[in-house]
């Protein structure tokens, strides 16, 4: 990615990248937006916004920055990425490490006012993922969520509300529905406050059961929820081909890729059929 950022400083070399790169046009109307396609970048990859560039000359039609928090974090302790090559998937336990939210924003204001004087402006949407600080009690985790809220709603299209992460000690429990309801309900009134509202999703986790799914959607349809994220990553270590062994002294952390699809695209498939499609939802995983 350095290198990449090297090459797409200079702006001849970032247009052939751009053109070597470019996806077909698929204009997609979503959240009251429109991605010039419908492919993202989750979050997770660019925590700290510091690639847009490089991740809008490879064509992205949008990019999740995050997750972020609103004090810097270093995240767990390395080493915490993992390959499981013969699974064609990864585990991590990253942490929410970032920079914290004043440097993230930061970033995305210079990023904003360098596309905004382009005559080639950017057209890449910017998804904020938000979630709380590792010593944050639960209890008060929405004053975290309001803080990041707050300080990127001037800079980024649309908000992902991360309680679904497994990295994050106690984390999940708050998608437990009044947990939920406390804190986007908060989102949403200050939401109403600016002059411009934000669509704010919800990213849910693939181990959830059927009955707290339903009261996740309960939930998003009676607070007129904006969308949701389906799935973050997994705790599961089910039907792997990576040896028991292996996957032991690796411990923690949340699975990705190929043995997620099933599960996650389950998810994706029972929401979309109890809400009639009515919800928008970001497929992940």
């Amino acid at each position: 990615m350095n290198l990449l950022k090297l090459f797409c400083s200079v702006g001849f070399s970032k247009k052939i990248v751009a053109k070597i790169f470019k996806p077909r046009s698929i204009p997609t109307r979503l959240l009251g937006l429109t991605f010039r396609n419908p492919v993202g970048l989750g979050a997770g990859f660019d925590k700290n916004a510091q690639y847009l560039r490089e991740l809008d000359a490879l064509g992205f039609g949008f990019v999740e920055i995050g997750t972020v928090t609103p004090r810097p974090q270093p995240g767990n302790d390395k080493p915490r990425v993992f390959r499981l090559i013969e699974d064609k998937a990864l585990i991590n336990r990253m942490g929410f490490n970032n920079e914290g939210v004043n440097a993230t924003a930061e970033r995305l204001k210079k990023w904003r006012r360098q596309t905004a004087n382009d005559k080639q402006q950017s057209k890449m949407l910017i998804g904020g993922n938000i979630g709380k600080n590792k010593v944050t009690p639960n209890e008060e985790a929405w004053k975290d969520y309001e803080i990041c809220f707050r300080a990127l709603h001037p800079y980024v299209d649309f908000f992902i509300v991360n309680v679904s992460s497994p990295n994050t000690p106690g984390l999940r429990a708050l998608q437990e529905k009044e947990s939920l309801r406390k804190i986007l309900t908060h989102l949403q009134e200050l939401n109403a406050g600016f002059e411009i509202q934000k669509p704010i999703l919800l990213k849910i986790a693939p181990d959830l059961e059927w009955e707290q799914i339903d009261d996740v959607v309960d939930l998003a349809k009676e607070i007129n929820l904006d969308g949701l994220v389906a799935t973050n990553t997994t705790i599961s270590r089910e039907q792997l081909q990576t040896p028991n062994s292996k996957l032991q002294t690796i411990g923690a952390g949340g699975l990705s890729g190929k043995p997620l699809q099933k599960r996650s695209t389950e998810v994706l498939q029972y929401i979309h059929k109890k809400t009639g499609g009515s919800i928008p939802i970001i497929a992940s995983g």
